[in-house]
């Protein structure tokens, strides 16, 4: 019999032992756990110096190489390129090419040797921007470390050399990388030049406000002198320019330059550049400027002066047009591509007609077709202003102007191409009629309801006579007088395919128009009437406008030919190595913005637009003209696009800052009147637009709109597309065409004398 006391007994005591292992187990774990997580601790930590070491190897290999390497900028190079002229070509009647404009680097710097520098002028600079600059070798370490133990950053670090890397370079982000490149590329450059040679390139290079690159134009513009006639105050005044170059500018704030020139000749006292005698006599000068009515220009500089070229909105265009073009094709930064055009020795076969421009340039400069040519124009009430833009069929821009009124500077605002108006009804044909007979939507003579819409909370548009509402008008007569119930009523009624997306494409993507508000500029207003959020300028409606009387081709508008570099190298148009021949911007090809037939029907519906009402007794009116209008609200804005067979145009007229011009006939048409009359004076009036063989002109029903049947009263004769022909009338009979005949002449009338009053309002 088994005692269970003794089993139980038993069973206790080696519970016991077996309760402690599994204790003994949790603390093997827990001590697992812990070495494991120190293990990944170090293995981090060795991963982060492992990989610290390849970095900063890499980082020290590269800064060795850079550092002991050639040079990474050339000096040479950038001297040679400040003395190499760029010329502008024209061409003559015989096709020969002469020069039309030289581009001198000294217009904006001219390279001088250090030796031509006054030591008071380098001393004022080293004294400002970089005191250890004769002991350091590229790098300030004492000021960066400073700076950097400071938290402060007002007053920066940068050495002079590393400002001429900062200046040659025109790399001026903030970032760590930039600023490591840029001590690197100081080292080297200490490395392969000389102090001197480093001085004579900053100053040379330095913006020194004003547009001068370099001491010596500023030296010539601010005192009108020489380097070697400067005194010590001046030398200050210039350094003294270098921080903010518009802020201390002693023509703008002489104040601020004045406060800051004290400083630097604080500087150079306490680094013993100068005595103490110099300083007071430097503080106490009184420095004349050339905008001082004390100054006194001297023969040699009226002289220098007179030589200089007038520099014409054509060149500013070319040069624009160049440096755009460099960087869109080469990637190059607008400050290189600058340096290219004045110091790059470029040769550029531009494209002016010069004859034409000098014409264009005569009238805008006297105002001689203007209402008002003598109106008074100063800062507080400032003149009407206007621009015109003139090409040929292809793209070439013959003639261009940019302001009304003496031409107040070199590369100042070309509002030809530089600002955006509201076009007002000139967009007509370009966002609605065009695209609509492109689509077969409309013919010259379909019949669209004259009547305004609900929009907005209100009855929208009005026409030009304030009306909302009238009888349904052929689109030919709509667009002759410019009705605006027409087009609004050709997109919102669904008849023009896709509504206002397809304005909107043929604006952008058929016209290049380049402003239009893809956002703000959806809605009827911009596509019907040009009530555009931006608007266009007379470049792009020029352009557009070609495509009316080339035969439905878009052609990028182009200032020049082709440009070569120094050694006579085609760079632009930038040219393709697989082919053979050379391209310049004429061989390139326009694209198709709308069929030929239906640039056909464009041509002689704007050719219904009458001139008369600008003046009577000019050439230009012999000749065939296409054309259309244009107004804004409250007469803010005039437009007048147009063409012969020979050129294109368009015109904008009115205020700077908007505001209501209360004219009653157009401005822009008398000015189209003068000048294409002189430009058309020795031209053959016969020659006609192009015809693609694809339309026909045909009568037409005044009642259905129809081609005409054998009793329907005419409503005269239109053009239309072959492959899209209107249907013959077949409702009229004979035994209402007496009556349709009466109504038909009545309308004539009404129409006519409704057409006279219009010319003399607004569209």
């Amino acid at each position: 019999m088994r005692d269970d006391s003794l089993f139980d007994n038993n069973c206790m005591q080696t519970a016991g032992p077996n309760v402690q292992p599994k204790k003994s187990k949790k603390k093997r774990k827990k001590k697992k756990k812990k070495h494991t997580f120190l293990s990944v601790v170090l293995a981090f930590f060795l991963i982060c110096f492992l990989t610290g070491c390849v970095v900063a190897g890499y980082v020290l290999t590269n800064a060795f190489l850079v550092i002991g390497g050639d040079p990474v900028i050339s000096l040479e190079d950038e001297k040679t390129n400040q003395n190499q002229t760029s010329f502008i070509y024209a061409f003559d009647e015989n096709n020969k090419p002469y020069e039309y404009m030289r581009l001198h680097g000294e217009i904006n710097r001219i390279w001088v040797d250090y030796n031509e520098i006054p030591k008071d002028l380098v001393n004022a600079f080293i004294a400002l921007e970089d005191k250890r600059f004769y002991s350091h070798k590229g790098v300030d370490w004492y000021r960066l470390g400073g700076v950097i133990s400071s938290l402060s950053f007002e007053q920066g670090a940068s050495t002079i050399t590393q400002q001429l890397i900062k200046n040659i370079t025109d790399h001026r982000e903030v970032t760590i990388v930039r600023k490591y490149n840029e001590i690197l590329s100081a080292l080297n450059l200490e490395k392969n030049y000389d102090k001197k040679e480093i001085m004579e390139a900053y100053l040379n290079v330095v913006y020194l406000g004003s547009g001068c690159y370099g001491v010596k134009t500023a030296a010539e513009t601010y005192f009108g002198k020489d380097l070697n006639e400067l005194d010590l105050a001046e030398c200050t005044v210039l350094a003294s320019i270098t921080k903010a170059p518009y802020s201390f500018n002693p023509l703008y704030n002489p104040e601020k330059n004045k406060s800051r020139q004290k400083y630097c000749l604080d500087m150079m006292l306490e680094q013993n550049f100068i005595t103490y005698a110099q300083y007071n006599g430097a503080l106490a000068e009184d420095v004349i400027l050339t905008n001082d009515p004390r100054y006194v220009e001297t023969k040699e500089k009226k002289a220098e002066k007179e030589e200089e070229q007038y520099q014409n909105f054509y060149v500013d265009f070319v040069i624009d047009q160049v440096i755009s073009d460099l960087v869109s094709q080469y990637g190059y930064t607008r400050s290189e591509a600058t340096k290219m055009i004045y110091y790059g020795g470029l040769h550029i076969d531009c494209a002016v007609d010069p004859n034409i421009q000098d014409i264009l340039e005569n009238v805008y400069s006297t105002r001689s077709a203007f209402p008002n040519p003598h109106e008074t124009d100063t800062e507080d009430h400032p003149a009407v202003q206007s621009s015109m833009t003139i090409m040929d069929y292809h793209g070439r821009v013959v003639a261009i102007v940019g302001q009304a009124g003496e031409k107040d500077g070199v590369r100042c605002l070309n509002r030809a191409a530089d600002s955006p108006r509201q076009p007002g009804s000139s967009i007509k044909p370009l966002s609605v009629y065009s695209p609509a007979i492109e689509k077969n939507a409309i013919t010259w003579s379909t019949y669209i309801k004259n009547q305004a819409i609900a929009f907005d909370g209100k009855l929208w548009p009005k026409n030009v006579d304030g009306s909302t509402s009238g009888s349904s008008r052929t689109v030919q007569y709509a667009l002759e007088v410019s009705l605006n119930t027409v087009p609004a009523r050709i997109v919102y009624d669904g008849i023009l395919p896709g509504g206002i997306s397809t304005s909107l494409d043929y604006l952008t993507n058929h016209y290049h128009l380049k402003h239009v508000d893809m956002t703000n500029d959806a809605s009827l207003p911009p596509v019907c009437v040009g009530a555009m959020t931006y608007g266009a300028t007379t470049l792009e409606m020029a352009a557009a406008y070609a495509t009316f009387g080339n035969g439905g081709l878009y052609y990028k508008p182009y200032a020049y030919y082709e440009v070569r570099d120094s050694s006579g190298q085609v760079i632009l148009p930038k040219q393709d190595p697989s082919l053979k021949t050379k391209i310049t911007n004429r061989d390139i090809a326009g694209e198709r913005a709308i069929s030929d037939d239906t640039a056909d029907v464009m041509c002689e519906l704007l050719q219904t637009v009458p001139i008369s009402s600008y003046g009577s007794g000019y050439t230009v009116q012999k000749f065939p003209v296409m054309c259309k209008t244009g107004t804004t609200d409250e007469d803010m804005n005039r437009w007048f696009c147009a063409g012969t067979p020979y050129y294109v145009c368009s015109i904008w007229y009115g205020y700077d800052l908007a505001k209501n011009m209360h004219t009653t006939v157009n401005p822009c048409g008398r000015i189209f009147l003068d000048v294409f009359s002189k430009i058309h004076k020795n031209l053959d009036p016969n020659k006609t637009f192009p015809k693609s063989g694809k339309t026909i002109k045909k009568a037409f029903c005044s009642r259905t709109g129809l081609l005409a049947g054998k009793y329907c009263g005419t409503g005269g004769y239109g053009w239309y597309k072959t492959s899209d022909l209107p249907k013959q009338c077949s409702s009229c009979t004979a035994s209402v065409s007496f009556e349709d005949a009466v109504k038909e002449e009545a309308t004539k009338a009404a129409e006519s004398i409704n057409n006279i009053f219009s010319l003399l309002r607004p569209d």
